[in-house]
């Protein structure tokens, strides 16, 4: 059995390098950047009003001018107009291009209009209400660096580039592969002995909010189908994920059948608590990566949030950034064990606060539900104090 810092080790140390394609912006939410991003043009390209109202020249207003002639109205999305005199107006839209001899607009609250004639009520500042040409970005500026993780924001950066194809880092090919006769598709009704596929749409969940659609796969407990169905899914795919099979009963086949096929096994226990038993292994000659998990959902919905999670952020070079958050009470840890607790957190006074949620086992699936992640606690102390510093596994987002 290896400490759980010595398998943490091992599963980063196989990361990989899928390389990169071009990928419709539509379908690029999630997914990190394979190049860097540069402006085509100035942002914004035109000085441009930011509220609706006139367009003036402000030394009018320094020569004691108050009341402006209204020569027109300029709308967003249509080209500037000549603005000559000092005198003189435009009605301008929030998102036009102020005209090139105006230095200000007024906004309609500060204004009174009757019929083409408008008074300004309050005094304004020149400049006011104009985000000028290139003051957020020039022309050839890099706006998004290459490995970024692509939110709604950086979308809308993309677009206003024109990247209607972006390159992207390559995710891995998937399969998410259930094991077990007890295990029945979710549209049919279990007889007494049976249980749905639940872990396979936890994994599957888990790995769309990562960019990646899973291959789903049932192995029933017959070696020479497990045997037929694993080359298949070594040679086809990048990564294995695997739930249930490979503990000490008679029928957890998934070890042995997993060596003949020429997976090299790098480990198969781990000092923690829970999931110790994990098998992790690579097959050499397809580069296939093989990631073994207990079938209790809560060993697997951790496992893959604490290994797989960082080795596909290593992949595809994202940071791996380690929070702490603080306990809300002391925790007694029983055994000499690397130990993960389910929590849910909460912001209170400017700190991240954990409780740990209570839960009836390994097999709580609901549990999970109201957790927010898994605090570590390392396996060289017993008391953990209230108040203390802990790591946090994040297991879904908190807005």
């Amino acid at each position: 059995m290896i400490s759980f810092e010595e398998a943490y080790k091992i599963v980063l140390n196989q990361s990989r390098d899928y390389g990169s394609e071009s990928v419709p912006l539509i379908n690029a939410m999630g997914r990190v950047l394979a190049e860097d991003i540069y402006a085509d043009r100035d942002f914004p390209p035109f000085n441009r009003a930011t509220k609706n109202g006139i367009a003036i020249n402000f030394d009018a207003i320094e020569h004691g001018r108050r009341s402006f002639e209204i020569k027109g109205i300029l709308a967003a999305g249509k080209p500037t107009v000549a603005f000559l005199e000092t005198e003189e107006c435009i009605e301008i839209m929030s998102g036009a291009v102020v005209p090139f001899e105006a230095d200000t607009v007024v906004m309609y609250e500060d204004l009174s209009i009757e019929k083409d004639i408008v008074t300004v009520n309050s005094l304004p500042v020149r400049g006011q209400n104009i985000c000028l040409r290139g003051s957020n970005q020039l022309k050839g500026a890099r706006l998004l660096k290459k490995n970024t993780k692509l939110s709604a924001a950086e979308m809308g950066i993309l677009a206003s580039v024109g990247k209607k194809n972006v390159g992207l880092k390559k995710t891995p090919r998937v399969a998410v592969i259930a094991t077990g006769n007890e295990l029945v598709k979710v549209d049919e009704l279990p007889l007494q002995h049976q249980i749905r596929r639940s872990n396979n749409y936890s994994l599957f969940g888990a790995l769309e909010v990562l960019g990646i659609k899973p291959m789903l796969l049932h192995l029933e407990d017959d070696m020479d189908m497990i045997r037929q169905k694993l080359a298949y899914a070594i040679e086809a795919m990048d990564v294995l994920i695997i739930s249930g099979g490979i503990s000490m009963g008679k029928f957890d086949f998934i070890p042995k059948v997993l060596e003949e096929l020429g997976v090299e096994k790098l480990f198969n226990r781990v000092n923690q608590y829970p999931a110790k038993t994990f098998w992790f292994g690579t097959h050499n000659n397809a580069d296939t990566i093989v990631f073994s998990f207990p079938g209790n959902p809560v060993s697997i919905f951790l496992n893959f949030h604490i290994y797989f999670r960082d080795w596909l952020y290593k992949s595809i070079e994202l940071p791996l950034n380690e929070i702490n958050v603080l306990l809300e009470g002391s925790i007694v840890v029983p055994e000499e064990f690397t130990q993960f607790v389910g929590v849910e957190i909460k912001l209170e006074n400017g700190c991240i606060l954990a409780k740990t949620v209570a839960t009836t086992g390994l097999g709580d699936l609901i549990s999970l539900s109201k957790i927010h992640g898994f605090i570590r606690l390392s396996s060289d102390k017993k008391l953990f104090k209230k108040g203390e510093p802990v790591p946090f596994i994040p297991t879904k987002n908190i807005y």
